[in-house]
């Protein structure tokens, strides 16, 4: 790779960075004003989408001119133009949007804006959109593919659980990995979601998801998914797996529970499964419906324990006639779930797999490192809305 020059790209960051919003507005309302039709695939707000761009722009203006770390960034670019297929970015808009990021560059460049600053942006814009579009145009598969949803069932007021049916082929994905998902009442708007079973020759999905704060697409599945609708799916992401043949520690947080119920369920169909302890957290004991599931499978298959975990030891008004958790003859501690897990015993031995909500995530990865768990580990997935 031929690397744009110093201190060009980095006086770009630090001035982008000052308010990397209004650089980015400003890259978004030359790329519309180019080509308006572009402005229809993508979704009505683009707070969201504004900020992943500063952050990444702000990652490829530091390491480009840097002395290493450029194969991570081929990757995370080579990856980034295969996720953009699903909005249906063709080499033309790459083209446009190289433009309008040059253009932008000169403006906040204006006072060293010459021949050579000029090259080296644009050198270092077309290495980025270059990679991205040669990418995209090697990715093996279709951009996106759908499936039906076939039930819905509430849990609570802020839970559902929605199962579908592939209507196309389904692509290969690992247990364990989320989905990138587009439900019809929010298009453009492109959400991931952990299936909590794994991959199958029937087609067969199933999503727990639960009614985040300002989670307007969460939000809307909870409480406006119907049978019927067709949800579209794009790329799989995510790292959780099980290795063979060493013991598992589990700890799961509300429906962070999904990815490591697939990896259970996966792990259930072969004979040589590991050990596995899973710490089932929740906030009240209401909230911890899948119990029953976990009774059954843990009743087939002794290499897995169950421990319970709530907050909170009575059930809020709004969970009436909630079933007991005890019922179901696992053991049921009071406490925040990864506190729980961490004093439980000696994990240094086991392969430690964590999902749930970013709090929880990093609050139990911190309880086990001060129990004597080495970081290398713990897994655990990047949280989305």
């Amino acid at each position: 790779m031929s690397l744009p020059r110093e201190p060009v790209l980095h006086t770009l960051r630090n001035r982008i960075a000052a308010d990397p919003d209004t650089f980015a507005r400003n890259v978004f309302a030359r790329l519309f004003g180019s080509a308006p039709t572009v402005r229809d695939m993508f979704p009505a707000h683009l707070s969201h989408l504004r900020e992943v761009f500063s952050q990444i722009l702000e990652h490829v203006l530091e390491v480009l001119p840097a002395p290493d770390g450029h194969d991570e960034l081929i990757e995370l670019l080579a990856q980034l133009g295969r996720d953009h297929r699903k909005y249906g970015v063709t080499a033309e808009h790459y083209d446009l949007m190289a433009q309008a990021l040059v253009s932008e560059a000169a403006v906040q460049l204006a006072d060293i804006w010459n021949r050579e600053s000029a090259e080296t942006v644009a050198q270092a814009v077309l290495l980025t959109t270059g990679v991205m579009r040669g990418a995209a145009q090697s990715a093996e598969g279709p951009a996106t593919w759908r499936a039906r949803v076939v039930q819905k069932f509430g849990i609570n007021r802020e839970r559902a659980v929605v199962r579908l049916i592939a209507v196309d082929e389904m692509p290969e994905f690992q247990a364990g990995q989320y989905l990138e998902t587009q439900i019809p009442q929010w298009p453009h708007a492109w959400r991931s979601l952990s299936p909590s079973v794994p991959p199958n020759l029937a087609g067969e999905l199933e999503f727990h998801v639960r009614s985040v704060p300002s989670g307007h697409v969460s939000t809307s599945i909870v409480k406006e998914t119907q049978p019927g609708d067709v949800w579209t799916f794009a790329q799989a992401h995510g790292t959780l797996h099980v290795e063979p043949g060493q013991p598992v520690l589990m700890v799961a947080g509300g429906t962070g529970l999904a990815p490591l119920r697939a990896l259970l369920l996966s792990a259930a169909m072969n004979a040589d499964a590991p050990p596995a302890h899973l710490f089932y957290g929740a906030r009240f004991p209401g909230e911890l419906y899948e119990l029953g599931m976990l009774r059954e499978l843990a009743a087939t298959n002794p290499w897995l324990t169950v421990t319970a975990v709530i907050d909170e030891t009575v059930d809020p008004w709004w969970l009436p006639a909630a079933p007991d958790p005890h019922q179901w003859g696992f053991e049921v501690l009071h406490g925040r779930v990864g506190d729980i897990a961490a004093r439980y015993g000696d994990w240094t031995g086991r392969q430690v797999l964590i999902a749930g909500p970013a709090d929880m995530i990093t609050s139990t990865k911190l309880k086990l490192r001060l129990a004597g768990v080495p970081s290398d580990q713990m897994q655990s997935d990047p949280v989305h809305d």
